[in-house]
């Protein structure tokens, strides 16, 4: 899978993968576009998948405070996760989700069914390995019976002392019996946590911590929430605006201390060329692993009927946005030289290169001003 992911960020936007040939229909400058991997793990392509994947979820936003929570794990955990990513991370999803619609449901806290939008991240801001679930979640939920809309408070959603506590039984509960299960692997120096009584003796530290839940504070309405949602859905270990140099010293990228406060939290670092590599390589997540789940009011069996539902008890009502017949179909760059329009007049394939303008096209390029 890593060999697969790094073929595909290499061969990005390259004559490898082909592309096609553009003409500006007015000063007929000429350039060549080559088609992207759209490997989820690419810097390079996630801005496109992440425009298409917003425009989708703007049609579920509420008129209410969405709060921002976080879970993650203690790194006991994060070592087992290493080697196990499919299964600890999934189980990292469905814990925290259970966690929060369980504790929203209580009376004595929200007594609500609420939704959820999650998102998985497994990095630090330096690329180690810290995984960790971000959750977008409107303040209130519809009560048991369907008859109304309970509002969280402005600035409180859910107590998050109550969360962690329930979150780390959940999650220990569940690992333990993955491990009952034979479902883990540990190789290397961790292979004697295979042995039962080793893996309870590594996680009986983490019994007695307290596990981090937090809450921000809510956003500042619904496009707040789509900004975020814009930064957080569709990002990489590392995106290419962090890159600072790259030469014989390694790669040097920027990153924030998170144990420093003020301007001393934007840091530089500088790895080797093989590190920076391998700590990418480690973020890249199993086959056909879903990094981005909804659940309770927003699990995609019901969530069309929830939001209705939802509006109906709110009296938000939207109009529908109709297609404009102005809206341009073709969403390619303008012209660089005079914001024309620019349509294809070649396409080639993979490992092939495109051929040379025609000789009209380069005469016009020669003699425009």
């Amino acid at each position: 899978m890593q060999l697969k992911v790094m073929t595909a960020i290499e061969n990005c936007r390259t004559a490898a993968l082909g592309g096609h040939v553009e003409s500006c229909q007015d000063c007929g400058h000429w350039r060549i576009a080559y088609n992207s991997c759209r490997n989820r793990h690419c810097p390079k392509c996630q801005g496109a998948a992440a425009r298409t994947w917003l425009a989708e979820r703007e049609a579920d936003l509420l008129p209410v405070g969405y709060f921002h929570v976080v879970f993650t794990v203690p790194a006991e955990v994060a070592d087992i996760a290493w080697q196990n990513k499919a299964a600890v991370y999934d189980l990292l999803f469905r814990a925290a989700s259970e966690t929060m619609l369980t504790i929203a449901a209580d009376p004595k806290h929200l007594g609500a069914r609420i939704g959820i939008t999650a998102v998985l991240h497994t990095w630090g801001s330096a690329m180690t390995h810290h995984p960790h679930v971000h959750m977008i979640v409107p303040g209130g939920g519809i009560a048991s019976d369907g008859a109304r809309w309970i509002s969280s408070r402005l600035a409180f959603f859910l107590p998050v002392r109550v969360l962690g506590a329930l979150f780390r039984r959940i999650f220990i509960t569940r690992l333990i019996q993955l491990h009952d299960d034979g479902r883990l692997t540990f190789l290397g120096g961790a292979a004697h946590l295979a042995e039962r009584r080793a893996f309870l003796r590594h996680l009986a530290p983490v019994r007695k911590k307290r596990w981090v839940v937090y809450a921000k504070p809510p956003f500042a309405g619904p496009q707040a929430v789509l900004a975020y949602l814009s930064r957080y859905t569709h990002r990489v270990a590392i995106s290419n605006r962090r890159l600072i140099a790259f030469d014989n010293h390694g790669v040097t990228f920027g990153y924030k201390d998170y144990r420093r406060d003020g301007p001393e939290r934007q840091r530089v670092m500088t790895l080797a060329a093989d590190e920076f590599i391998r700590r990418f390589l480690l973020h890249v997540l199993p086959r056909g692993f879903h990094r981005i789940r909804h659940y309770g009011l927003l699990a995609a069996s019901s969530r069309k009927a929830n939001i209705g539902l939802a509006r109906r008890l709110l009296n938000f009502a939207p109009e529908p946005d109709e297609p404009s017949a102005d809206d341009p179909l073709d969403q390619r760059p303008p012209c660089p030289c005079c914001g024309g329009h620019m349509v294809v007049i070649e396409t080639f394939e993979r490992w092939q290169q495109p051929r040379a303008p025609p000789e009209k096209l380069v005469l016009i390029r020669k003699i425009a001003p």
